[in-house]
């Protein structure tokens, strides 16, 4: 086990802009994965398999639904030390933070902007200490970037609905105790349902031979005939922004966490070019290796210096669901960069499970694709400045 000596790059000294609530979230979440996370992550990756101890740790830290007001359960922080906590997690795994992005920003969110106040009193506290997991159905089949395809439906029976569809590619499924799954009204509005375990003709078939993103569980929602109380249908959402509202609050998410994951890359690959002699001196100390370090960190710092200001105007009820996505893409493509440079300056050293490095790699080809793949980022930023529509 290679022991988790992270120390944060800050080059701008960005950490003057946080406050010390920020600073001290931050550290819990940090020494949490350093403690319950680093020694046991790369195990569970090799085998495939979801750490699901972890939970109430996410939990007891805070880390489900941080922004959610406390009296419906969640931490009442604000989006900044949301982002720092989402950073701190995929630093430590990728997985490990979308669990939490899944829980809050695709479950909770919904449930609190959407929900009925039954459905928040019902879900919302014991979604936040973990007590029950939740997942979100949207990607199907044959309808992922274009969501507005999607073939789900449910059809009116009474007091209660019957659903049927499919959707695939569900972080969370294979656990999760309530699915928020977005299907079609009768009358083809797109509405979003709470499907709770247990509901006959409701399966959630675990998704194997993952070569991305191993310590994270995935599966499908199967929904055959499920009957369900109408009283489960979120009554505030009506049409496809509600589950684009969800996708654009796991998206801040993501800006901050991958940089978290560039951030662990160049961490490791600065103490090993420090450490590693070739040709009698340490390879830190030739130009090609300071190059790719300094790259790094000027990278990361133009990341982290986005995601602040994009927290502060959050905070502010400013952001757009544009700025959110380019933020994200840049994060995404930031880190996928980085670790590939990292992976390099290693040499054979960067493909074992001593470094993080190849792991953050595989992890981060599923981060760049999902709640938005990188060319649909970037066309969602061409129509914002263009005032041309480029899907269609």
């Amino acid at each position: 086990m290679h022991q988790d000596l992270f120390e944060s790059p800050d080059y701008f000294q960005i950490d003057e802009l946080l406050t010390e609530e920020h600073k001290m979230i931050r550290a819990s979440v940090r020494q949490w994965i350093k403690t319950e996370i680093s020694p046991v992550i790369d195990g569970y990756c090799q085998r495939a398999e979801f750490p699901v101890q972890i939970i109430r740790g996410l939990g007891s830290l805070g880390c489900f639904g941080p922004t959610i007001p406390v009296e419906s359960g969640g931490g009442g922080l604000d989006y900044i030390a949301y982002g720092l906590m989402m950073q701190e997690l995929e630093r430590g795994d990728s997985g490990i933070r979308s669990t939490a992005s899944v829980q809050g920003s695709l479950v909770m969110h919904p449930i609190y902007t959407f929900g009925s106040a039954a459905q928040k009193e019902r879900f919302l506290p014991k979604l936040a200490t973990g007590e029950v997991m939740g997942c979100f159905g949207l990607t199907e089949p044959d309808f992922g970037s274009n969501p507005a395809g999607m073939l789900t439906y449910f059809d009116d029976d009474g007091d209660h609905i019957l659903l049927n569809g499919a959707k695939m590619w569900i972080s969370n499924a294979p656990f999760a105790d309530i699915a928020l799954v977005w299907a079609r009204d009768p009358e083809g509005k797109i509405r979003g349902v709470i499907v709770e375990r247990g509901m006959e003709g409701f399966s959630t078939p675990e998704t194997k031979d993952k070569w991305s993103l191993r310590a994270s569980a995935t599966g499908e929602l199967v929904m055959d005939n499920v009957r369900i109380p109408k009283t489960n249908i979120l009554p505030d959402a009506k049409g496809l922004k509600a589950p684009l509202s969800c996708l654009s609050s796991a998206r801040y998410g993501i800006a901050w966490g991958a940089i978290g994951a560039a951030m662990d890359c160049y961490d490791t690959a600065l103490r090993y070019a420090k450490e590693r002699v070739q040709f009698n001196r340490p390879i830190g100390g030739f130009q090609l290796i300071q190059k790719k370090l300094a790259e790094m960190i000027t990278e990361i710092t133009k990341a982290q210096l986005m995601n602040w200001r994009l927290g502060v105007l959050r905070n502010e009820g400013k952001a757009t669901a544009e700025q959110i996505s380019m933020a994200k893409r840049n994060s995404c493509e930031t880190a996928v960069h980085i670790a590939r440079e990292a992976r390099q300056i290693l040499g054979a050293m960067g493909i074992s499970g001593e470094y993080p490095i190849m792991r953050h790699m595989m992890n981060l080809e599923s981060v760049i694709t999902y709640e938005g793949t990188h060319e649909v980022h970037l066309l969602i930023t061409g129509m914002d400045i263009t005032g041309l529509n480029a899907f269609s």
